[in-house]
């Protein structure tokens, strides 16, 4: 037997009709033939409360003594030996008496769901354990009574009682939840206003939280990858200034304007590893866009505006959101900026906007790591000071005559300049050329390449040896904040792709996305094979380059394992970004392999589920199966005995139930073999263009005439099925239908056409199935209610359902109005017959 279903009412406070709802429910159930009963109910002396005890089966409450007093609790043994379908369990939080089953409700309440018996049960927003300080904080009381939170989210179903605090306290001064005497004291102390507001929104952020748990876990179990409905994708350009904080608030505000809007934040380092960014200022930025509900990317490239507009057509961007410059105003005389450029180059699917902060033309006061090997801008500066800069001097103080010693200094300044700015080579440049001006200009002999005075040779050696002396140091310094600024670089990417493993981003796709855009790449690929001779197979893929079959064909490739490479497309990357891109390669390797145990996993989990099958496949054939052979055999041994003179009713009557028994027979022999097809996996659907008008008659041999009104309009559509499979899969519908409705109310089917879908509807008038047994009907070897064993194996729905899916449609349970259930199935329409398609102008003028 499995597991009963948890289905909880949650409430902001006592006395919102957390238990009025949970009785009405138990009637609406009872009405239904469900078989409910009362395993403990508290209604707290509520007459409406009270009056809605009269009509449910209440099991009688074990008495336990304790101090000399007798208190009431759940007698679970007496509810277990009853079994009923449903058992309504109020306050989930409540502690138990010393001496009883279990210290709390809630484990009680856990046997039961154990026994396969559903569970219907209350609990307040303020009973949870995780939120007990907080609760405590609001009201100044501390729940002595809490049930933990996993318990609750386990439920299959939570639904929040709500209502307002203003008419909470209405209630209460009509004494709907206290007695009179204590009503003042109630509405003044726990049932404040602000109080039960508070509680109230904790409630709500609470189911909003699970609901949205709940639309994950559909999502993946569907395996649902498009955006549902219209959503706004908002890029945050980020710089990692003061101002991105601003930018994350305004952006997340936008987002909250669409539906389902979505934040991503995206800050562009270079690939030489020069940065301006604040490393403490992006981990803080990184922090407040996810805590708003956004996502961060790191984004290596060195043309900031063109990585950024990639990256916003990749995501399929709506908007980008920059802020102003905070370059001073001469700054622009070097180009219009990475605002001006983004919006410019954007186009007319993206909205740019340039968003206004405090930080606007304060110039970048950020800390700046000065680059590698000084960039190209410096070294031409550096080259222009350090070849022409002691010619332009020369020329200024041929004019004025200062001295050897001053002259010497200039000159030393010039190639110390030169150094700063180009590094060791502009220096030495500088050093040679001013030496010579030196020699020819200041020591004697005048205007000759001479020297005469052997201090003066000493002076011109010390001048070029300072000079190449602080070359060689801005040169190294250079350097040594090149390295640091890669190792931070790749220390950041790495972060980040732990961050991502621990946060359960395990999809190779997504991983070779985030590699691809990471390093500003075209496409990313892992490529694999089983072993050196045999060809490269792709096993996931990333963007839109070209797809390259063999690792020697990308761009860039890096080894992931034996058998296994990274590859990718754009551009050759330098050969310090191989380092974090082998890390990248080997966690590509590992979400691989552990996608493939989980396939494995998957599969073996199918393997046993189709030995569950087949067991019980066999325990049908020994069981259901045997009743009417023996009906059969019985009868047959009873015509052919000798002892006895049968009348010619009699011998119809024996003859008639050797029939029905056939027929019975027949039935569940078609039904386990179409359901051992099914897990098989061997119905192969021939798919044609079929009326409905021609199979849904077909399908009504089965059950007898008149108990059944069909309804197929001529004017549907075709339908894209196989023939024989729909019948089948209409018929098992329609015999569910008749045996389930009541006498004298007949089964209606009707079909009708929708878009591109036809939907055949089989409606009955019976007893209906709850909300939480409309899909277990479908599952194999499943009766709902107390249908006899003789009545089936349970297979028909499931059958029914296999073969729908296997023609490409769907198959669901509704409730019918005004009670019973109603099937619903999809299939896809072929296209308007041609006699329905209207002629266009041109034809009616031909004709």
């Amino acid at each position: 037997m499995g597991r009963g279903k948890l289905r909880i009412y949650l409430g902001a406070a006592p006395g919102v009709g957390k238990t009025y709802a949970m009785l009405s429910e138990a009637h609406r159930r009872v009405e239904r033939g469900t078989d409910c009963v009362i395993g403990f109910v508290e209604h707290h002396d509520r007459p409406r409360t009270e009056v809605l005890l009269h009509g449910l089966e209440q099991v009688p409450r074990k008495e336990i003594e304790y101090r000399g007093a007798t208190f009431g609790e759940m007698d679970v043994d007496a509810v277990l030996r009853r079994a009923p379908a449903v058992a309504l369990v109020d306050e989930l939080a409540h502690t138990n008496i010393p001496g009883s089953r279990s210290a709390k409700r809630w484990q009680d309440v856990e046997e039961l769901l154990a026994a396969g018996i559903d569970v219907i049960s209350t609990v307040n927003i303020q009973h949870l354990e995780s939120l007990g300080d907080v609760v405590e904080s609001i009201t100044g009381v501390r729940q002595r009574e809490t049930v933990p939170d996993e318990v609750v989210r386990r439920a299959d179903q939570i639904e929040l009682v709500d209502m307002s605090p203003q008419a909470l306290r209405r209630r209460m001064a009509h004494g709907n939840v206290y007695q009179s005497d204590q009503v003042d004291a109630a509405l003044s102390n726990y049932f404040r206003p602000g109080n039960l507001t508070a509680l109230r929104e904790l409630a709500l952020l609470w189911v909003a939280d699970r609901v949205d748990a709940y639309l994950k876990q559909y999502r993946s179990d569907h395996r649902v990858s498009k955006i549902w409905g219209s959503r706004e994708r908002i890029v945050i350009g980020l710089t990692g200034g003061p101002e991105g904080r601003t930018l994350i608030r305004r952006a997340a505000r936008l987002a909250e304007k669409g539906a389902g809007g979505e934040v991503l934040a995206v800050y562009i380092a270079r690939s030489d590893g020069l940065t301006a960014a604040s490393p403490k200022e992006l981990a803080l930025q990184r922090t407040l866009v996810e805590d708003l509900g956004g996502t961060f990317h790191h984004v290596v490239g060195d043309d900031i505006p063109a990585a950024l507009l990639d990256f916003a057509r990749g995501a399929n961007a709506t908007q980008i959101v920059l802020g102003s410059s905070r370059r001073k105003a001469w700054q622009y005389v070097f180009g219009p900026g990475v605002g001006a450029t983004v919006a410019r180059e954007s186009g007319p699917d993206l909205d740019v906007h340039i968003v206004t902060h405090g930080e606007v033309a304060k110039g970048r006061g950020l800390p700046v790591a000065r680059g590698a090997r000084l960039g190209r801008s410096r070294l031409v500066a550096g080259w222009l000071v350090g070849a022409l800069g002691p010619v332009v001097l020369a020329l200024l103080l041929s004019t004025v005559h200062l001295g050897l010693a001053n002259g010497m200094l200039l000159f030393l300044t010039v190639t110390v300049a030169a150094a700063l700015l180009g590094g060791l080579f502009p220096a030495l440049a500088s050093a040679a050329v001013g030496s010579l001006l030196l020699n020819y200009f200041y020591t004697p002999p005048l205007h000759h390449w001479t020297i005469a005075d052997p201090k003066n040779i000493v002076a011109i050696a010390i001048f070029v040896s300072v000079g190449v002396s602080v070359a060689s140091v801005v040169d190294l310094a250079a350097r040594r904040t090149h390295q640091a600024a890669r190792l931070r670089a790749e220390s950041e990417i790495l972060s980040f792709l732990a961050g991502n493993v621990l946060r359960g981003e395990t999809g190779l796709e997504e991983l070779l996305e985030r590699v691809r855009e990471t390093f500003g790449m075209e496409s990313a690929a892992l490529l694999e094979r089983q072993s050196d001779v045999d060809p490269w197979t792709c096993a996931g893929r990333a963007g839109l380059g070209r797809q390259v079959d063999r690792p020697e064909d990308a761009d860039v490739d890096v080894p992931a394992g034996d058998h296994m490479a990274l590859a990718l497309t754009g551009r050759v990357l330098p050969a310090e970004d191989r380092r974090v891109l082998a890390a990248f390669a080997a966690q590509a390797a590992v979400v691989l392999d552990r996608s493939r145990l989980q396939e494995e996993a998957d599969r073996a989990r199918t393997l046993a589920e189709g030995n569950r099958i087949r067991t019980a496949l066999l325990a049908a054939v020994s069981h259901d199966l045997r009743t009417p052979l023996a009906g059969i055999k019985a009868a047959v041994s009873s015509l052919r005995s000798d002892d006895v003179a049968w009348s010619e009713e009699d011998r119809a009557e024996l003859l008639a139930g050797i029939e029905e028994g056939a027929d019975r027979l027949d039935h569940l022999v078609g039904n386990l073999l179409d359901m051992s097809r099914l897990q098989t996996g061997t119905v192969t659907p021939l798919i044609r263009d079929t009326d409905l008008d021609e199979v849904v008659p077909m399908a009504l041999g089965g059950v007898l005439e008149g108990s059944v009104d069909l309804d197929i309009p001529e004017v549907l559509p075709m339908v894209r099925v196989d023939a024989g499979l729909l019948e089948r899969a209409v018929a098992n519908l329609v015999e569910n239908a008749v045996k389930y409705s009541r006498p004298g109310k007949g089964v209606m089917v009707s079909a009708s056409a929708i878009a591109d879908r036809v939907e055949v509807r089989v409606v009955d008038r019976g007893p209906g199935v709850p909300d939480d047994a409309k899909e277990r009907i479908f599952e194999p070897f499943q009766r709902y209610g107390d249908a006899p064993r003789g009545a089936g194996v349970g297979l028909g729905l499931a059958v029914a359902r296999g073969f729908v899916e296997a023609m490409g449609g769907t198959l669901a349970a509704e409730d019918t109005p005004g009670g019973g259930l109603t099937m619903v199935l999809s299939l896809r329409a072929a296209g308007r017959r041609p006699e329905l398609v209207q002629p266009t102008e041109s034809e009616r003028q031909a004709s």
